[in-house]
């Protein structure tokens, strides 16, 4: 049942509650296992390139699985999907916790991985379900892209204090606070009143050649650095890579049943907003692995001070979140994402300063109030975006791919800039080497925040022309309807004329595409 009622039930809220928690988990395990890595090595005895798995285990299972988690929410049932995947999540902390070797560890972070690829599109289109396109659904996604980018924040610094205590207690943390959303979750989310499943059967040729070609993609990504970008192995990785996903595209124009109904592609918004996606968390992954490497390396700082000196972004975040549904409607998503994206590049090329010696004020602290302006404005508008437009019975499946985009984009970006600072450095540890690796490392991270950028205006652009289009059609098809120019200052405005909202995706459909 959607909801578009302005004043939310107890229940209601309860149900936000439960779907909020499960994606500030998934943000926090993501920050905290980073600040926790060398404790890890010390006591498990791993090598870097073990190490890196401990981080790149946890990707690979997400960003490989999360195209079928949705599509699984929308044929198994959002509430089943999402739950089971939930008690998965905090079985998986929970052993992750308690092993003592590098591969059981490893392991878990696969499984949790896992998990989140099928909690986070199962959550997100309980909510595109739950509630009514507009201003409801806004606000509710404001809040739970919020809690997400909260956790994050909060992880960097809680992963600090905990790694005092223990590494250990990074992973236990989040059992409790799973397993209570999930009794919650049990109790509070509500069961489809009708059935979920609109076909008769199972694409299952599709999900195995999406997913063997995301894991695969992923995998090749994460160890190119270490075979080499020309090497035969990666070279032939990528084209199994190409190979699979020409396949896939084969048997979804095919199958009466698709993994993925690739009309939806069709959809303006929905196109736009997941390649903002991979533009957006690609580059923001780049600048932290580039911006921690800087920070304690170069310049000394302590885990703690560094994820300190991270927080501002996160309570920007935070304090926008009370404001951000109501921005939305006001302003529209794709304006929104342009002026996100705008800040991003800004605080990225500030960051083009770093030096030897750099002040918090002068240096960092700008930049981070700037990504922190742009996590705000970006996250819930691609989010939005991203499900707008878009069929109850296929919002898993709009809400995996929005989440793919996101975890694809972030692997392949962070594996080009992981190679561009080795590069850059040419191996060498001194002062100037390591500027040398980490300054062409965050041109490349500006480079393809500006791509995103581009791409943003052009759907600006886009809309404006079907606005306009359709204002035109008005006038004609209505004779006393004046088309508002100098002449006409009592006309309809663009907002008015679209349905009393500035942003062209919230008009009739015919508008919006």
């Amino acid at each position: 049942m959607t909801t578009t009622e302005e004043r939310w039930s107890p229940r209601l809220w309860g149900t936000l509650v439960v779907l909020c928690a499960a994606l500030f988990l998934d943000a926090l395990d993501v920050s905290m296992v980073g600040v926790a890595l060398p404790s890890i090595r010390t006591e498990l005895g791993l090598s870097t390139s073990s190490l890196q798995w401990v981080v790149s285990g946890y990707v690979l299972g997400y960003g490989g699985l999360l195209l079928l988690g949705g599509r699984a929410a929308d044929l198994l049932g959002r509430r089943r999907v999402f739950l089971i995947a939930l008690g998965v999540f905090a079985a998986a902390s929970l052993f992750g916790g308690m092993v003592d070797s590098g591969g059981l560890l490893i392991a878990s972070r696969f499984l949790k991985g896992i998990a989140a690829a099928f909690t986070a599109p199962a959550g997100l289109s309980i909510i595109t379900t739950t509630f009514a396109e507009g201003p409801a659904r806004n606000r509710a996604l404001s809040i739970y892209t919020t809690c997400g980018a909260s956790g994050f924040s909060l992880g960097l610094v809680l992963s600090g204090v905990l790694t005092e205590v223990g590494w250990r207690w990074t992973f236990l943390s989040p059992v409790p606070v799973a397993l209570l959303a999930l009794a919650a979750g049990i109790r509070l989310i509500p069961r489809q009143t009708g059935p979920e499943r609109t076909g008769g059967g199972y694409d299952l040729a599709g999900a195995v050649t999406a997913t063997g070609g995301l894991l695969l993609l992923v995998y090749t990504v994460t160890e190119a650095q270490g075979a080499g970008w020309a090497s035969a192995r990666t070279v032939l990785s990528l084209l199994a890579v190409a190979a699979l996903f020409a396949a896939f595209v084969a048997v979804e124009r095919r199958t009466a049943h698709p993994l993925v109904r690739l009309t939806i592609f069709r959809n303006g918004s929905v196109t736009r907003a997941n390649l903002a996606a991979l533009a957006f968390f690609g580059t923001y992954t780049g600048f932290q692995f580039v911006a921690t490497l800087y920070l304690q390396t170069l310049l000394g700082w302590s885990a703690l001070e560094m994820a300190l000196g991270f927080l501002p972004a996160g309570v920007l975040v935070a304090v926008a979140s009370t404001r951000m549904g109501a921005i939305v409607d006001r302003f529209g998503t794709s304006r929104l994402m342009v002026a996100g994206f705008a800040a991003l590049v800004a605080g990225y090329a500030l960051f083009l300063r770093i030096g030897v010696h750099g002040s918090y004020p002068g240096l960092v602290l700008p930049s981070m109030i700037l990504i922190g302006v742009a996590c705000a404005l970006c996250i819930p508008s691609l989010n939005i975006a991203a499900t707008s437009g878009v069929s109850d019975e296929e919002q898993g499946l709009a809400s995996g791919l929005v989440n793919t985009s996101f975890q694809v984009g972030g692997a392949v970006v962070l594996a080009v800039v992981t190679a561009v600072v080795t590069a850059g450095s040419g191996g060498g540890t001194s002062a100037q080497a390591q500027l040398d690796g980490y300054r062409p490392a965050v041109a490349l991270v500006t480079g393809v925040a500006l791509l995103g950028l581009l791409a943003t205006l052009a759907g600006v652009v886009l809309d404006r022309r079907r606005l306009v289009a359709a204002t035109r059609a008005a006038a004609v098809a209505v004779p006393d309807y004046r088309y508002p120019g100098p002449e006409t200052s009592d006309a309809p405005s663009p907002a008015t004329a679209s349905g009393g909202t500035a942003d062209p995706a919230a008009s009739a459909a015919s508008i919006r595409r």
